[in-house]
This record gives C-alpha cells, sequence and structure tokens, in this order.
C-alpha cells in the first residue's frame, strides 16, 4: 500500500491543534536549527536570484503551511513588499494578523487554497507531506498557474533516505524521496532551476533539500 494513502487530513490537524503555538512547536523540539534553516534559506534566495545585496523586494510572496510565521518573519518579509499566507491552524497564524507586510492570511489546507493573486515567491516548506501525490500534483500545478514570470516555487522538505516514501503516523504525513519530488514536478509542469541540500542539520534528522522551481515553458 502507497505510503500517502494512510494520510488522514483530520488527524494531522488533530495533531497540529494540540502543539503549542511557539517554534519549538514547529520544529518539533529543535528549536535551536531555526537559525541555520534561515540562513541556509537566505542564502539560496540569493542563489536563484530573488534576494541579495542591491536587490529590490519582489512585489508578493506566499508562505504555505506557514504555521506562526517561523519563515515569514525571519525570511520571506525582508523578500516582498507583501506576504501572504496559508496555514489550517488558526491559533498559529492569528500571531500575524495586522503586522507590517502581511497581506492575506488564508485558514485553509493546502489542498483548499484557491490563490487569487500571482506570486513572485511561492514558498512551501515541512508542509507539503500532509498532501496525498495526487493533491500534490494538483497543488503543484495550481503554484504553476499563478507564478508571476521570472517567479519562483521553492520547496524545501525532509528526504527520506529510505529509499521509498515513509509515512508518520503521528502527524500523519509522508516524507518523500527525492526521485518521487522530480516525478511531481515533472508532472506538473515545473523544471528544478537549482537544487542543494540544507548544510548545519543534527544528523539524527532527515535530511533536508531547496528545489527552485519554473515552468517548464520558462527559459
Amino acid at each position: 500500500m502507497a505510503a500517502d494513502s494512510h494520510i488522514n487530513h483530520q488527524d494531522a490537524r488533530d495533531y497540529w491543534q494540540s502543539i503549542d503555538a511557539d517554534v519549538n512547536g514547529m520544529l518539533g523540539g529543535f528549536p535551536y536549527i531555526s537559525k541555520v534553516d534561515l540562513q541556509g534559506s537566505r542564502s539560496f534566495l540569493v542563489k536563484i536570484g530573488v534576494s541579495g545585496k542591491g536587490k529590490e523586494k519582489v512585489e508578493r510572496a506566499i508562505d504555505c503551511g506557514a504555521g506562526i510565521g517561523r519563515i515569514t518573519e525571519g525570511l520571506l518579509l525582508s523578500t516582498a513588499t507583501t506576504v501572504d499566507v496559508v496555514e489550517p491552524i488558526a491559533k498559529f497564524s492569528n500571531a500575524l494578523a495586522n503586522k507590517p507586510g502581511i497581506g492575506e492570511i488564508y485558514n485553509v489546507g493546502l489542498e483548499s487554497w484557491e490563490p487569487t493573486v500571482e506570486y513572485d515567491l511561492i514558498w512551501n516548506q515541512w508542509c507539503l507531506g500532509h498532501l496525498t501525490d495526487e493533491q500534490l500534483l494538483t497543488y503543484l500545478q495550481k503554484c504553476g498557474r499563478v507564478l508571476k514570470e521570472g517567479g519562483f516555487v521553492v520547496v524545501k522538505e525532509n528526504m527520506s533516505s529510505m529509499g521509498e516514501d515513509v509515512f508518520d503516523e503521528v502527524d500523519s504525513s509522508v516524507t518523500r524521496t527525492d526521485e518521487k519530488f522530480r516525478e511531481l514536478f515533472e508532472k506538473a509542469g515545473l523544471k528544478i532551476k537549482k537544487t542543494e541540500i540544507q548544510n548545519g542539520l543534527p544528523t539524527e534528522l532527515y535530511p533536508v533539500r531547496m528545489y527552485a522551481l519554473q515552468p517548464s515553458g520558462e527559459s
């Protein structure tokens, strides 16, 4: 039976509702990795030309599966003039309401999000494992459709090192292989412009990989 067939969205929501709305809760008891994680993400955005010295902010970004806004506040608000947020658990995203630079807050799951504007940057981190393969394919196609020309979909996720996707019953999520992600990106009409492993994380954690994606039609 495929690992993603075990995913249950209600079980996932129940899990996250039980988690504290702080960095420790968001990072599963490893709050100290936040700094190195954000540094890696910042460096990756510089490498793909989205941010860096002398660069103007892009107009609009969105943080998908944003939680309490750790990435929104630690990375995206310094990259984009306006940052929208998708986060199904309202007690997490409430902390972001009325903050300067925050645009729309969508309290829905990624599978139910219906974008109404175009984006320069769509950031997905530690959230796509809650979607089945079929839902993720549809979601990635949706992201590709609302990306401004020259914009990027960024995916930053744990990588299964078991040679196959792995289901986690604790939060009802799947950790996918690099091969599975590449297969889904291709099916969704997205090509990888850059990818690299996040350095500096504890060896007991899954490897984390970043992908910068653009629609296959763009040069």
